[in-house]
């Protein structure tokens, strides 16, 4: 029983394997909560590359902790940051964690700012 894996780890797991089979060849935007900030990135997995990045520790949304303005504005950054990379296309990773509140507050905001998922 040494890898035996905990629930996170496999409720993430069923979020990332369902995902494979909608994805395509689309990247996929990644999002990390933790109870001070908020992460999320774009991944390129056939390439194994992070193609765009955002999170409450960047000078622009600094200060603003693990709230939901602060997680629109990361959706906001990381929507931006797509677009001068050339990405429009993703389809959302969730992760182990429930789509409400600020993982909600993200996916809306990278949307609105223009990324389709």
């Amino acid at each position: 029983m040494a890898n035996k894996l905990s629930t996170k780890q496999r409720r993430a797991a069923r979020v990332r394997r369902s995902l494979k089979k909608v994805a395509g060849d689309r990247p996929r935007l990644s999002v990390h909560r933790s109870n001070a900030n908020i992460y999320a990135q774009i991944i390129d997995d056939s390439k194994g590359h992070t193609l765009a990045a955002a999170s409450t520790l960047d000078k622009e949304v600094k200060g603003s902790g693990g709230n939901v303005d602060a997680a629109v504005a990361v959706g906001k950054l990381v929507a931006e940051r797509a677009a001068k990379a050339g990405v429009t296309d993703v389809v959302f990773d969730r992760g182990p964690f429930l789509f409400h509140g600020r993982v909600k507050a993200v996916a809306d905001a990278a949307r609105e700012s223009g990324l389709n998922f």
